[in-house]
């Protein structure tokens, strides 16, 4: 064999033993890496259910664990004993309970997860479906640091946008409230304090339905095969397997919005009202961004001057001048219309 060739078959030798061995960017590191990365995304999805099932007062076993990781008995058995072994859970008479440290770890997780949908609801235009695959994703990356410069940045949130309580970087989390739509009785309010985001199937129908965390809801039908409620002036139907995904907080005091309710386009020059609501038709970033320009409930605002073109017009906001489009103006309901002329 001529020189060249050898040359040439010593090269691709020496090569494939760098892309196979290398420490840091060889095959066999990164298959070992992904090994690793695949039994603590594994460890850490076990925690967070097992956490879940304690925070919601239900038992977990073996099966449970294997049904929400969707992975089989014997490898739910492995990732058990890991956890035992690591002393992150207690096991007595197959049933899985968090140590201490468990629980801490599980915490951090559900926090990271939490923030980074806070995150992702009120700084982006990402799709409320698509929340919940990418904070599973940032959960497991996130380091504890990351976490509370993210929780700084967005104003060190209590909740995420499905209302779940976002444990502190303390390991604290404020306890479970409310009761299941369902047990509102006809003619009843509640709030909806909680939305469920799993499964995907059930949360893509009650996105859908325009339905998001903080609305006041009066009851006016529940039967077996149907809930229906009154929503900011629209009635919603729901079946009851999707309905016991929404909790709800009893109210006394109606701030019910009806069809009749004026919007802010029906302001005059100089008139003066008070925001009751914002239409459940404004969400996301769009809606975050007129709450944080303080039109919230029982803000008042009063119309300043309008543009050229009339759109848009601006208004004063808690001392502010800010400037709305008739679309946006559109979905901002008002009362007390003309209240500085009276």
């Amino acid at each position: 064999m001529e020189p060249l060739s050898l040359l040439i078959i010593g090269v691709v030798i020496v090569l494939f033993v760098l892309l196979l061995l290398h420490p840091r960017k060889g095959l066999l590191n990164f298959f070992k890496k992904s090994k690793r990365d695949s039994t603590r995304v594994l460890i850490e999805d076990s925690l967070k259910h097992i956490y879940d099932c304690e925070y919601n007062k239900s038992a977990s076993d073996i099966n449970s664990i294997a049904g929400n990781l969707n992975i089989s008995t014997d490898k739910a058995a492995k990732v058990i004993s890991k956890l035992e072994d690591m002393g992150l859970v207690d096991v007595k008479s197959n049933k899985v309970s968090l140590s201490e440290s468990g629980r801490s770890y599980a915490l951090r997780i559900i926090r990271i997860h939490r923030l980074w949908e806070r995150y992702l609801a009120d700084r982006t235009s990402v799709g409320e479906t698509e929340w919940h695959s990418s904070a599973e994703e940032a959960e497991h990356i996130l380091t504890d640091d990351q976490a509370n410069e993210l929780a700084a940045q967005i104003g060190n949130p209590v909740i995420d946008p499905h209302g779940d309580p976002i444990p502190t970087s303390k390991g604290e989390i404020k306890e479970k409230r409310g009761i299941p739509l369902s047990k509102l009785s006809v003619g009843e309010l509640g709030r909806i304090v909680h939305i469920e985001d799993e499964p995907q199937s059930v949360y893509s129908q009650i996105v859908a339905s325009g339905i998001h965390s903080g609305m006041q809801v009066r009851m006016t039908e529940v039967s077996k095969n149907k809930i229906k409620f009154i929503t900011e002036g629209e009635e919603i139907i729901l079946s009851p397997l999707i309905a016991s995904n929404l909790t709800v907080l009893p109210e006394q005091k109606s701030d019910e919005i009806s069809e009749n309710t004026p919007t802010l386009i029906f302001l005059k020059p100089g008139e003066e009202a008070v925001v009751v609501g914002i239409s459940k038709a404004c969400r996301g970033q769009q809606r975050r961004r007129l709450m944080d320009l303080g039109i919230v409930k029982g803000t008042k605002i009063k119309y300043v001057m309008e543009s050229a073109g009339k759109d848009p017009v601006a208004y004063e906001v808690r001392g502010a001048i800010v400037a709305l489009r008739k679309a946006q103006a559109a979905q901002i309901f008002i009362s007390g219309k003309g209240l500085s002329n009276v």
